[in-house]
C-alpha cells in the first residue's frame, strides 16, 4: 500500500448555514480541515495510506480534530502537541454573482509556533512514497519554511517524492513574501501544483493574458509557464487547475499536465458548485493517486481532474469520493443519475 505524508495546519471551520451572511447567522456549521488533511483524507478514501503531521494545542477542540481526521482514514501518528491555538476560518458560501468570503484568524496558532526539533523527519518519511506541503504552511512564517525545507531534504534522502502546491493566499502574505520563501523551497519539489494566481504571485511567472473573472484563459500560455518553471527549477511534472468562473455558483473546470515537454490537456467539465472550498487539495490528491499508481500523463490529469469535479459537489472541505466513482466519471458517466 502506497503511503503519503502530508504537512501542514489543521483548523477549525466555521461557517454558515446554507448561503447566509455572516451578518444573518446566530449559528456555525463545525468542521475540522487544512490544505494537506484535505489531502490525506481524499488518499485514505481511494485506498491509500497517509499520514497528517502538524501541531495541534492539548485541548479537546484538537481532540475532536484529530477524531475526526481518524474518523476518515487518515493517520494521525505523528501529530505533536503544545501551544495555546488551533487555526480557525470562518466561512459564507457565495451563490450567483456573490463570491464566497473567507475570514482567518491564524495568528501565533501552534504550529505557526512549531520548532523544527518538533518533527523527526527520517522517522516520519520512513517507507513513505510521497510527501506534500503547500504555500499555505509555509506562510504562516516563523520556523515552518526551514521545517518545511528539512522534510524536503529528509524526503530526497529516503527517495519520497516532494509534492507542492502552491496555494497562494494573499489574506497570509504578499507577492514579495511569497517568492522570498517558495523559490528556495520548490528547489526541492518533484511535482509542483498551482494555478494561473499561484505561479505569477509566488513564483514571478504570468499565463499570458488569462482573466478568470472574465472566464478568459490564455491556454497556449500555461504549456510556456510549466515548461519555463520546469527548466529553471527541474520538476518532474507541472500541474494546474483551470478554472473559467462564470459566477459563484458556475464554473468551466479543467486541468493540464506538463512533463518533458509535452501538455497533456484533460476534458472540461460544467460545474455547479456545492461548495468550493478543498477544489484545489483534491485536484492534488487525485494528481499524487494517479502518479504513484503508475498512470499514464493524460490519464493522470484527467483522474485528478474528474476527482476535483466530483469535490466541488459534496459540502465541507473533504472529498468523500471513491476510485470508482471517479472512473465512471472519468468514463462519462456525469448524469448524475441515482444510484439503486
Amino acid at each position: 500500500m502506497k503511503k503519503v505524508i502530508c504537512f501542514g495546519e489543521v483548523m477549525l471551520r466555521l461557517g454558515t448555514e446554507g448561503h447566509y451572511r455572516f451578518i444573518q447567522s446566530d449559528k456555525m456549521v463545525v468542521n475540522y480541515t487544512g490544505a494537506e488533511a484535505n489531502v490525506a483524507v481524499a488518499l485514505a478514501q481511494f485506498g491509500l495510506k497517509t499520514e497528517v503531521v502538524t501541531k495541534l494545542p492539548d485541548h479537546d477542540i484538537s481532540r475532536a480534530a484529530i477524531a475526526t481526521l481518524k474518523k476518515f482514514g487518515a493517520g494521525v501518528d505523528h501529530i505533536v502537541t503544545g501551544g495555546d491555538r488551533i487555526g480557525v476560518y470562518y466561512i459564507e458560501k457565495g451563490a450567483s454573482q456573490r463570491a464566497s468570503k473567507v475570514i482567518y484568524d491564524r495568528k501565533n496558532t501552534s504550529i505557526s509556533n512549531a520548532t523544527r526539533s518538533d518533527f523527526d523527519w527520517d522517522v516520519i518519511m520512513k517507507d513513505a512514497d510521497a510527501f506534500i506541503f503547500t504555500g499555505i504552511s509555509a506562510a504562516l512564517g516563523k520556523e515552518l519554511p526551514a521545517i518545511i525545507e528539512d522534510a524536503c531534504l529528509a524526503a530526497k534522502k529516503n527517495n519520497v517524492m516532494v509534492f507542492c502546491d502552491l496555494n497562494y493566499r494573499k489574506n497570509l502574505w504578499t507577492p514579495e513574501e511569497a517568492q522570498a520563501v517558495m523559490k528556495n523551497l520548490v528547489k526541492n519539489v518533484d511535482v509542483l501544483i498551482g494555478n494561473e494566481e499561484d505561479t505569477e504571485k509566488v513564483l514571478g511567472v504570468k499565463a499570458g493574458q488569462s482573466d478568470v473573472t472574465q472566464a478568459n484563459l490564455d491556454m497556449n500560455s500555461y504549456s510556456t509557464v510549466a515548461d519555463q518553471l520546469s527548466k529553471e527549477y527541474g520538476f518532474k511534472y507541472v500541474a494546474t487547475t483551470l478554472r473559467k468562473s462564470i459566477s459563484a455558483s458556475d464554473n468551466k473546470w479543467s486541468g493540464l499536465l506538463y512533463k518533458n515537454g509535452k501538455t497533456y490537456y484533460s476534458k472540461e467539465y460544467d460545474i455547479h458548485i456545492v461548495d468550493r472550498v478543498g477544489g484545489g487539495d483534491s485536484f492534488a490528491s487525485g494528481l499524487i493517486y494517479a502518479i504513484l499508481n503508475g498512470y499514464d500523463e493524460q490519464k493522470a490529469v484527467e483522474f485528478a481532474i474528474a476527482a476535483s469535479c466530483l469535490k466541488h459537489s459534496i459540502e465541507l472541505d473533504f472529498n468523500l469520493v471513491s476510485v470508482a466513482e471517479i472512473t465512471a466519471l472519468m468514463n462519462g458517466d456525469g448524469s448524475g443519475r441515482v444510484q439503486r
